[in-house]
C-alpha cells in the first residue's frame, strides 16, 4: 500500500470507543460526533480530526446539535469553566468537514485511487462496480445520468453517490481547474472517506434533492464502529 493510501485510511479511521454527546447525553461512536477543544484563551474550537491536546467535548455531527450546544451553555457545563463560543460555530464545522473530505480526495489522487473526468470514470465503471461516484453539484444533468445509467446497466445497481461539492472545489482537490465527474476506485479508501462524508451529511445534503431517486438509493455505509479502529489519538486523553 502506498504512503498516500495508508494516510487516507488513517485519516478516515474513527474510534470504536463510544463518546457521550454533551447535548443528547447519549453515547455513540466517534464516527458520528465532532470533537471540540478549548483554545488557551477559552474559545470553543472545532477539532474535526480529533487531534488537539487537552480535554475535549463531543457533539453529534449535525447543525441542530451544535447550535443547541452553543445556545444552551452545554460547552461551559462540559468544560466546567467559562467559555467563548464563536458566532457561526456550526458553519465553521461544516467548512472544516468539507475541507477534510476534499483533502482526502487529494490523498486518494496521490494514491492512484480515484478516477477523474468522464472518460476515466466511464472506463472505471466498465471495468468493475465503483464504490462511490462523485458528481459536481453544478455539473450538467446529461453527463451524470449517463454514468449512473451505465453503472446500473452493467452491474444491476446504482453506486453510492455524492453530489455536494461544486466543480471548482473538486478541481482544487484533484489538481485540475474543474472536475465534474470522479469516482473512488478502492473499497477500503471509500469506506475511510465515507466516515467523514457521513459527518458532513449532518450539515448539507450529500445529493441534491432535485436529483433522481437512484442517486440516493445506495448508502455509503456511513459512520458506525465498523468504519473505525481501536487507535486513539493524543487528543482523546481526558475527553468528556
Amino acid at each position: 500500500m502506498s504512503p498516500a493510501s495508508s494516510r487516507i485510511e488513517a485519516e478516515g479511521q474513527r474510534r470504536e470507543r463510544e463518546r457521550r454527546c454533551i447535548v443528547s447525553h447519549e453515547s455513540e461512536s466517534g464516527a458520528n460526533l465532532v470533537r471540540f477543544a478549548l483554545s488557551p484563551d477559552g474559545v470553543v474550537t472545532p477539532d474535526v480530526a480529533a487531534k488537539l491536546p487537552g480535554r475535549g467535548a463531543w457533539v453529534r455531527a449535525d447543525r441542530a446539535s451544535i447550535e443547541q450546544a452553543a445556545k444552551k451553555g452545554a460547552f461551559a457545563r462540559a468544560f466546567k469553566t467559562q467559555v467563548k463560543v464563536p458566532e457561526g460555530l456550526a458553519d465553521s464545522v461544516e467548512a472544516l468537514l468539507a475541507r477534510r473530505c476534499l483533502d482526502m480526495l487529494g490523498m486518494a489522487r496521490r494514491a492512484g485511487a480515484i478516477a477523474a473526468g468522464a472518460t476515466q470514470v466511464e472506463a472505471a465503471i466498465r471495468s468493475q462496480p465503483v464504490p462511490v461516484l462523485i458528481e459536481a453539484a453544478d455539473g450538467a444533468e446529461e453527463g451524470r445520468e449517463r454514468l449512473m445509467s451505465l453503472h446500473i446497466g452493467l452491474w444491476g445497481r446504482p453506486p453510492a453517490a455524492v453530489g455536494c461539492f461544486d466543480a471548482a472545489d473538486l478541481g482544487v482537490a484533484l489538481g485540475r481547474e474543474r472536475v465534474i465527474h470522479a469516482c473512488l476506485l478502492q473499497e477500503r479508501l471509500a469506506e475511510a472517506w465515507a466516515a467523514d462524508i457521513g459527518r458532513l451529511a449532518g450539515f448539507r445534503a450529500l445529493v441534491p434533492a432535485s436529483w433522481p431517486t437512484p442517486w440516493r438509493s445506495a448508502g455509503l455505509g456511513l459512520g458506525g464502529a465498523e468504519a473505525g479502529s481501536q487507535v486513539q489519538s493524543r487528543g482523546e486523553q481526558g475527553d468528556i
